[in-house]
């Protein structure tokens, strides 16, 4: 089994996956967040496809850790996965991990341009990354 994590956006949400040992995180789509239906007839075929057994959502916190307008989105976005989706969804502190992606996608010769398409997933994969290493002993 695996963890799905997304990176909730109002344009596109980032999808990445974990390894089966749940150690290594990675990048796998974006899917446009809109029309949130066929959102969900993507997300339920990747729960299936990778054999998810959790989904971790990217919780937008402020830098003093409050939280804002985004993190009330999110819980919206929770709540309507919560209705439809039968897989434990927990949340995680996303602060910086677009940063981080952007700065790995850029170290690793991906130009500003063609971040746009990439972004999203990597910082999914920032976010699971986090959430594995804190299962870690």
């Amino acid at each position: 089994m695996r963890i799905l994590a997304l990176d909730h956006g109002t344009v596109r949400i980032g999808v990445a996956v974990s390894d089966e040992l749940k150690m290594i995180a990675r990048p796998l789509e974006f899917i446009p967040a809109e029309p949130f239906t066929e959102f969900l007839d993507r997300l339920k075929f990747l729960i299936k496809e990778q054999q998810a057994d959790l989904i971790v959502v990217g919780m937008p916190r402020n830098m003093d850790g409050t939280y804002g307008e985004a993190a009330a989105k999110v819980r919206a976005f929770i709540a309507a996965l919560k209705d439809v989706i039968l897989v434990p969804i927990r949340t995680w502190d996303e602060r910086l991990t677009t940063v981080s992606a952007s700065k790995a996608l850029r170290s690793g010769g991906t130009k500003s341009s063609g971040q746009r398409e990439r972004i999203d997933a990597a910082a999914a994969a920032v976010l699971l990354q986090g959430y594995l290493d804190s299962l870690a002993p």
